[in-house]
């Protein structure tokens, strides 16, 4: 039987190896024209939102061939630096520079104009849809670079409740009543919306460099951390399960010794050879991390154009993919988790001078097959 984007399952089970295939991922119509910032699908339909520094929110419709068609678009004042969805895939957040969220109703039938639903005091890094106990309507909650998280009632102008931070938000993720939020300084704060306006617990990232992307398991039971020094951690909120917390190094290349430059006697090759000879190591930022919605294995992608499927219950590198032409920023799985989608633009892992005039932008849908995403089969050995 035919899967997504005209693939075999029985092909892409026969394929055993730990190398996938990029090769017939199918990029997005009508990319945004300057760096990608966050994408997210519709938690109800085939529907994919983008934000970019263009000061845009473009929302596609992506079909079972894989191609896609834009739908909606609104504009912010300034860079947008993140999108969401709320549960019931009607509304669209977007955040960023300009110190607001603005949201667009797409049950209303608008597709341009959004309407403003959350201010702060500097740029919003990042937004979501939570679900409040006692509250009849989902809510969203806000994370800044003025150190706080906001609460919003979609209905009002003012927060319901406005929580500080030892820093400034880099990211922040929801699942159920379980919301993390992790600032500069390496701090993690953990809430349960139960108690929406107080910290639940806050640690150190158990990772030595600044905090990049947290995300949250699909169970709650706790959360995954990228830095910026290619390392990720596996972390569950409760310490009955602290044994289980484990962190790896990712997104890492060997230092190779240049070619053909006519020996190694003196000169930039002779140390650029010693430096591969001693085993020197290549860096890069982890950027993004996303939970397959159905197998509870997730995706790493980073600063060295590479993404990855891991198993964290095995401990298991599922499947690596090459290089894609490009950083990428941001990525998802779509409902089903029959496709990922990985957005190939600068992160500004290298600062202002590397954002090149002309540099790649867009949007690649990869259609997930037989067991790339699948976590090992539990043996008698190391689970």
């Amino acid at each position: 039987m035919s899967s997504l984007f005209g693939q075999t399952s029985a092909a892409a089970n026969s394929n055993s190896n730990t190398t996938g295939d990029i090769s017939k991922d199918i990029a997005l119509t009508s990319p945004p024209e300057d760096g990608i910032s966050d994408l997210k699908f519709s938690p109800q339909s085939e529907h994919l939102a983008v934000a970019s520094w263009d000061k845009k929110v473009r929302i596609y419709e992506i079909n079972a061939q894989g191609g896609s068609e834009g739908k909606a678009l609104f504009e912010h004042e300034q860079p947008v630096l993140n999108c969401c969805w709320s549960k019931d895939g009607t509304k669209i957040v977007g955040s960023g520079c300009d110190k607001a969220s603005r949201m667009l109703d797409l049950a209303s039938g608008n597709t341009t104009t959004a309407s403003q639903v959350a201010a702060h005091d500097a740029p919003i890094r990042c937004a979501r849809f939570v679900d409040i106990p006692a509250q009849q309507s989902q809510m969203l909650v806000t994370g800044s670079w003025d150190k706080t998280v906001k609460y919003w009632d979609l209905r009002t102008p003012n927060p319901v409740a406005s929580v500080p931070c030892q820093e400034r938000i880099y990211s922040l993720d929801v699942v159920g009543s379980l919301l993390v939020v992790a600032t500069a300084d390496r701090y993690v704060n953990i809430i349960n919306l139960s108690k929406p306006a107080e910290f639940y617990k806050t640690i150190q990232s158990p990772l030595k460099w600044q905090t990049r992307v947290v995300t949250c398991f699909n169970d709650g039971t706790g959360f995954a951390v990228g830095s910026v020094e290619g390392r990720c951690a596996i972390q569950y909120v409760e310490d009955k399960d602290s044994s289980a917390n484990f962190s790896f190094k990712c997104h890492r290349s060997p230092v190779v010794a240049p070619t053909g430059s006519g020996g190694t006697s003196g000169g930039t090759s002779s140390a650029s050879a010693t430096a591969a000879s001693n085993n020197n190591t290549n860096v890069y930022s982890v950027n993004a991390i996303s939970f397959h919605p159905q197998h509870g294995t997730f995706s790493t992608a980073g600063s060295d154009g590479t993404f990855h499927f891991w198993d964290k219950d095995a401990k298991h590198r599922l499947k690596g993919y090459p290089e894609v032409g490009g950083t990428i920023s941001a990525t998802d799985f779509n409902r089903t988790g029959g496709i990922f989608a990985y957005s190939v633009s600068y992160d500004w892992s290298k600062g202002y001078a590397a954002n090149v005039a002309g540099g790649v932008n867009k949007v690649m849908l990869h259609a997930v097959v037989g067991d790339e995403c699948k976590p090992r089969p539990k043996t008698g050995g190391r689970k």
